[in-house]
């Protein structure tokens, strides 16, 4: 099915049975929010609402909640994108057997982006921001924000659509200091592609145009999150996604996409930014309010029926953990190709994607040796670390896959399996003082913070506890000691205060411990609040863990000792207490909860679908 426009994707997905119509009149202002939140969670379909309270518009949520349900919208040209990014990764199997992939260089030709002619599309006009449905999604967010833009700028060294940038920014509407109408906040995190552009256009002393897409086919939604192969430009990847070429035109210098819904189009310019946020995010805690780039406002543009497309993110899994599914099946191998020897790196969604990776390694440096300890899957770490979005992440536990076939979705036997063979006292590396993500605010400051690998290879060294053992039963200070996994074990503090009185507390918890004798089959310790829920679900052992520790500062360990400045323990312990300096967590409005209850009850419109 090739989709011109997004109206033609909510007939499609209506007509078989992915798509509901809420006929009621909905609020903008938490409750639209609150019925995604509730839909997604039941598994639901996409939702489209017809009646937006302050708006003419109509909005549609919950498009990409489910990885079978983007398949089939993507049913026609799923094969042949996989098909092109596999040549692009490896191109050599086009030489091997070119007849089998004449249709992948047929789709990718087709993808080209089209110049119209003329200016604003037949069926756009000119509105302003307060036409939109200007969507809150959580209480203490700053305002109104776009979660699902196409932020579109080009390269002012060498201009033009090819030279473009396509990213998933996310756009605040109003509240703040923000002149509504005239001004939009742009939140953009490091390694982003606009950033080099603004940069690039700062030292020109000149404003950086920017057009704000929103909506349109579904591929072009998709296309502003992909990661690319290197030379890849986002809206050829819109076309050949949608099987059909992206159309474009120029107004005023501005790039007008002629497929979306809403055009806002402006410019940032050198130094100016002003508060955005806060805005609740998806590592389930707020990101708190920071300067960022205002963009000035040009002009606005939308469709006479117009469909407003969103999104909403907190502590996973939300709607993005679909598509971030959908993204690895699509690019998933592109890392093999980029990194010698990384058989698999999983950005572990559970854990808010950015603070944890874990990955799969080859360890052939030294085949002639039996004894086998991290060798290569080190430098494979390194080069994670050092490239792109990964270069986020906090935690890395990469294994060396030798005896067995390893899965990084297995948590608790990925995890066991490195836990067994690790060297405590060899294998763990940090880095200190390094970029972290924006949204995390376990560091020393905004994208501020440090990095840990866990590296594992070779025999197995020891057999992990599958209860709790007594050496952590009944500390001065410290109880309600819980299983989380075979090996890690969950116990619980008082609150966090500060640095100082942490580590005077986990010296003298470490001192208790090694005084019981050695501890070898428990090599991970989590220090937290609520060892009830730490120990509850993986789910939020990941969550809680690794969203709320910075590897430098929380990590602490039993026998711990430096040598020649690497440091050694016999067992971690990590504090994953919350710190008064992280943000809050996103807690829904128990009223807005119960406000949206008539939309489910029998004879409305979401009725029988929980």
């Amino acid at each position: 099915m090739i989709y011109r426009n997004l109206e033609e994707c909510v007939i499609d997905l209506e007509k078989n049975g992915h798509l509901i119509r809420i006929h009621e009149e909905v609020d903008p202002h938490l409750e639209m929010a609150a019925i995604h939140m509730k839909v997604f969670e039941a598994g639901g379909p996409a939702l489209l609402y017809e009646k937006v309270k302050g708006s003419k518009f109509r909005a549609i949520s919950n498009l990409f909640g489910t990885v079978e349900r983007s398949k089939f919208i993507f049913r026609d040209t799923w094969e042949s994108v996989q098909d092109v990014i596999a040549l692009r990764n490896d191109p050599m199997k086009a030489m091997k057997n070119p007849l089998k992939h004449v249709g992948a260089g047929w789709a990718a030709k087709n993808a080209l982006p089209l110049k119209k002619s003329g200016g604003l599309p037949a069926s756009m006009h000119e509105i302003s921001i307060a036409e939109l449905p200007l969507i809150k999604h959580w209480q203490e967010d700053g305002g109104a924000f776009v979660t699902l833009p196409q932020v579109y700028s080009e390269d002012p060294d060498q201009p033009g659509i090819m030279n473009s940038n396509l990213g998933m920014y996310r756009i605040q509407l109003d509240g703040n200091d923000y002149v509504l109408n005239k001004e939009v906040g742009v939140h953009y995190q490091i390694h982003r592609g606009i950033g080099i552009h603004q940069d690039k256009a700062n030292r020109q002393g000149a404003p950086l145009k920017v057009s704000i897409f929103i909506g349109g086919p579904p591929a072009h939604t998709l296309s502003a999150v992909m990661p690319l192969p290197e030379g890849m430009s986002e809206l050829t990847f819109a076309g050949l996604l949608s099987g059909r070429r992206f159309r474009y035109s120029y107004i005023d210098g501005f790039c007008i996409s002629h497929d979306a819904d809403f055009v806002i189009t402006g410019e940032i310019h050198p130094g100016e930014t002003k508060p955005e946020g806060p805005f609740g995010d998806h590592l389930g805690y707020y990101s708190l309010t920071h300067p960022f780039p205002v963009m000035r406002v040009h002009k606005v543009y939308g469709r006479q029926n117009g469909i407003y497309p969103f999104t909403v993110v907190g502590r996973p899994p939300q709607e993005d953990t679909a598509f971030g599914a959908l993204i690895h099946e699509l690019t998933g191998s592109a890392i093999k190709q980029e990194i010698p020897g990384v058989k698999e790196v999983h950005a572990v969604d559970a854990a808010g994607v950015h603070p944890l990776l874990f990955a799969i390694g080859s360890e052939r440096y030294t085949p002639y040796q039996t004894v086998k300890q991290p060798a290569e899957i080190l430098t494979i770490a390194n080069r994670i670390l050092g490239t792109g979005q990964l270069s986020l992440a906090k935690f890395l536990f990469i294994a060396a896959e030798e005896s067995r076939k390893l899965d990084t979705h297995h948590v608790e036997d990925f995890l066991g399996y490195i836990l067994e063979r690790i060297d405590l006292r060899r294998d763990i590396h940090f880095q200190t003082n390094t970029t972290i993500d924006t949204l995390d605010y376990s560091g020393t400051g905004l994208n501020t913070g440090s990095k840990v690998i866990f590296a594992a290879a070779g025999e197995r060294k020891r057999e992990l506890c599958k209860a709790v053992p007594d050496a952590l039963i009944n500390l001065n200070g410290f109880g309600k000691a819980a299983l989380i996994m075979p090996g890690i074990v969950a116990i619980q503090g008082s609150g966090f205060k500060s640095y100082e009185e942490a580590q005077h507390e986990l010296h003298s918890l470490c001192d208790a411990i090694a005084e019981r004798g050695e501890l070898p089959t428990c090599p991970m310790i989590i220090l937290c609040d609520d060892s009830a829920f730490m120990s509850e679900t993986t789910n939020n052992f990941l969550w809680a863990a690794f969203t709320r520790s910075n590897p430098s500062h929380d990590i602490y360990g039993i026998n711990s000792s430096y040598a020649y400045k690497h440091w050694a323990c016999d067992n971690v312990i990590i504090d994953a207490r919350v710190k008064p300096h992280q943000a809050p967590p996103l807690i829904p409005d128990p009223a807005v909860e119960k406000g949206i209850e008539r939309l489910f009850a029998k004879g409305a419109s979401l009725g029988g679908i929980l």
